[in-house]
């Protein structure tokens, strides 16, 4: 029950305030199948993008994270094929840094900063976190392709 009150709260709020370039709604009308958009910011490879993502968010919400996943293919060294994100705060302690506290606006605003910001040092696909640190020229135009191929409307 807490669930259900807590992410019919946070999604009014998703509604009525959204971050900036985020929207996020109800898949087929069921709470915990939730999906979003995040547009990709102005001055990186991504701007002018716009990137899908699933949020499948678990029984124990708000004590689990939900877990999320880009739908949208995107050329990142912090995401995979698969579209799983490396992102602490989207995994439980010890080795994660999930608290009740954060919400689903938070996660999507620091997956938005993820993107922008790039954390080579923690990587889920090493040949693009290596072409990051060593060639960021060509990691700049690589990823700017993908935007191009799979995130234009």
């Amino acid at each position: 029950m807490q669930r259900a009150s807590r992410l019919k709260r946070e999604l009014s709020l998703l509604t009525a305030e959204p971050p900036p370039g985020i929207t996020c709604w109800q898949n087929d009308n069921r709470l915990d199948d939730l999906r979003a958009q995040i547009l990709g910011s102005a001055d990186t490879p991504y701007e002018k993008g716009i990137f899908n993502l699933e949020i499948v968010v678990p029984e124990r919400y708000p004590f689990e994270p939900p877990k999320i996943r880009f739908l949208t293919p995107i050329y990142h060294p912090n995401i995979d094929s698969a579209g799983r994100i490396c992102l602490d705060i989207l995994k439980l302690p010890p080795k994660g840094a999930w608290r009740p506290s954060l919400n689903i606006s938070t996660l999507l605003t620091s997956i938005q900063l993820l993107m922008a910001e790039p954390n080579p040092d923690d990587p889920l696909m090493a040949d693009i976190s290596s072409e990051y640190k060593y060639n960021k020229p060509l990691f700049l135009l690589n990823a700017k392709e993908w935007t191009e191929k799979y995130a234009s409307q």
